[in-house]
């Protein structure tokens, strides 16, 4: 959420930014924000004078008695009576204005970083950078949905059974290879100096809410009714969550978290053959990294995310390339976004497989998530990314190493499979 008096001391750079993301009624929007500021602080300044003059009374009173003056006394209760009748409408008013002011403020996104390209769709994003040769296939190479058949790794079928769509059952190698990526991913954060952690995979409210999930994604979320929770979409909600109302000391920064988790999406209205098999799931495996820097420091930190993920990439033997999405692609609580993509040799396409963000203050500030520097407290940034998502990984890894023979294991993957081909 963006902070108030960064709106009204920078009203020209807010509406900059939500054109950047073409965000409907930008102008109209800021404008009822800081009307409603203008009167919540007005309400506030004659709340306090109220009360003031309440206080003042009140001392005149004792003093009205002690004197004797019984009758100077009497009216001057009453008219403490009037202060106490304003007040309460005024206290009223001021609890109304505050509610209307944070219902239009959490409608607002993020504003773009000033490296965010222009644009409305994914085909306006920036190829930042491409890595690795893509291969060639031979002539009978199936896609993957084909391939998990013929080998009998993954059975969607028996998901379908079980749960429904969109929910496979990983088998044999297919299921041994899936511990083998969350290992490996989970080794080289390790290696990298993050601390592992395993969190719920079940959120309230208020955790939605504090990293933006909530109220923007509620038709993407599973919600368990009774209880009011909700199944998370990714393992960046809870771990961030882990630092909602905390003031983090100075020398505690900054904090690298990694965690597994497996994540749940609804997906509504996905159809069509670019969901088919493992490229859009309800369920799937991915290990999530999080970050909480010092302003300062966040940008660096981005790019360190974005290399390391890279590596991750380069270690399976995946060609890569780095997208910077732009500003109508973005996430809605993103300042800029990095994807990944790999190379599907089989669908000819690139498939999504990480997106790396920096949040700056946007979740901070739902969060409460501060610092105390130099005396000064502050908000803290927020990153995070996939390091990484499961499906589309392990879709290229069958498609890309295919041959007649059978499916080749990327050498890093080796050592944690415990076999080095699928046939």
């Amino acid at each position: 959420m963006l902070q108030l008096n960064f709106i009204r001391e920078n009203k020209d750079t807010v509406l900059a930014g939500l054109r950047k993301r073409h965000f409907a009624n930008a102008e109209a929007v800021v404008e009822q924000v800081l009307t409603l500021d203008q009167q919540r602080r007005d309400t506030q300044r004659e709340l306090d004078d109220v009360l003031a003059q309440s206080n003042a009374k009140a001392s005149q009173i004792g003093a009205l008695m002690k004197a004797g003056n019984k009758a100077e006394a009497d009216a001057a209760k009453a008219e403490t009576a009037v202060l106490k009748t304003r007040s309460k409408d005024l206290a009223d008013a001021l609890r109304q204005l505050e509610a209307d002011l944070q219902t239009v403020l959490v409608t607002i996104p993020n504003i773009p970083h000033s490296s965010v390209p222009e644009g409305r769709t994914a085909e306006d994003n920036e190829v930042v950078l491409e890595h690795g040769e893509k291969p060639t296939l031979h002539e009978s190479a199936q896609p993957h949905w084909e391939l998990i058949k013929k080998y009998d790794i993954i059975d969607f079928e028996l998901g379908v059974k079980i749960s429904g769509a969109g929910f496979p059952v990983y088998k044999g190698k297919g299921a041994r290879i899936q511990r083998a990526l969350i290992n490996f991913f989970l080794d080289e954060a390790l290696n990298a100096g993050f601390t592992e952690v395993q969190p719920p995979i079940v959120v309230n409210e208020d955790s939605g809410f504090g990293t933006g999930q909530l109220p923007d994604k509620e038709g993407q979320m599973y919600f368990i009714t009774e209880e009011k929770l909700y199944l998370i979409p990714t393992a960046e909600v809870p771990i961030t969550n882990m630092y909602r109302d905390v003031i983090l000391p100075e020398n505690q920064l900054p904090v690298k978290n990694v965690g597994y988790t497996p994540c749940f999406r609804r997906e509504a209205g996905s159809w069509g053959a670019h969901v088919r098999g493992l490229n859009r799931l309800h369920q799937f495996d991915k290990v999530e990294i999080v970050r909480i820097e010092k302003p300062e420091n966040s940008y660096a930190a981005l790019d360190e995310m974005s290399l390391h993920v890279q590596s991750l990439l380069q270690k399976l033997e995946l060609p890569y390339r780095v997208l910077r999405l732009c500003g109508g692609d973005m996430g809605f609580t993103s300042a800029l976004t990095y994807d990944m993509e790999v190379w599907s040799a089989a669908q000819q396409r690139w498939l999504e497989v990480s997106s790396v963000s920096n949040f700056e203050t946007y979740q901070a500030n739902r969060l409460k998530l501060r610092s105390k520097v130099e005396g000064k407290m502050q908000l803290l940034h927020t990153l995070n990314g996939s390091a990484l998502a499961l499906p589309r990984i392990l879709a290229s890894i069958l498609e890309n190493n295919q041959t007649p023979e059978g499916i080749r294991i990327p050498a890093v993957l080796v050592p944690y499979c415990g076999f080095d081909v699928i046939s």
